[in-house]
């Protein structure tokens, strides 16, 4: 089985599965909520890097939702690092983490945000989120 793009690290201190960490939130979003946003959060770089645009927009909630995601062509996703997740209440969560990643031709990026996230109906959904330097 591949591992999991988001990088976790399971009790034996080896990467997670595909199947065993962001996989079954992402094949079967209707019956398989992420729990938390930190997972939300890990599902949906997963997504990013399978190119799994149905989940992305499954998971951004309606009020900020975009009509349809694009993909680079060859992005290559170097990493996630989530740096804390904040829970500001029952309803309202905070992840800041860093993503990695290279386009051919130009050197790698960082992407560094603060994302917002809201529990609506049993699930959570990515809400927005700020850019950090």
């Amino acid at each position: 089985m591949p591992q999991c793009p988001c990088g976790r690290i399971g009790p034996l201190k080896k990467p997670l599965e595909l199947a065993s960490c962001c996989g079954p939130f992402i094949d079967n979003f209707a019956q398989t909520p992420a729990p938390d946003a930190q997972a939300l959060m890990h599902s949906r770089y997963t997504a990013f890097v399978l190119e799994r645009a149905d989940y992305l927009l499954a998971t951004w909630h309606a009020s900020k939702r975009p009509q349809t995601i694009t993909f680079d062509p060859g992005v290559k996703w170097l990493g996630l690092e989530v740096r804390q997740q904040r829970l500001l209440d029952n309803t309202r969560a905070e992840v800041e983490f860093v993503a990695r990643q290279k386009v051919p031709g130009n050197p790698a990026v960082r992407l560094h945000e603060l994302s917002r996230f809201v529990h609506e109906a049993g699930r959570w959904f990515y809400l927005d989120g700020d850019l950090k330097n």
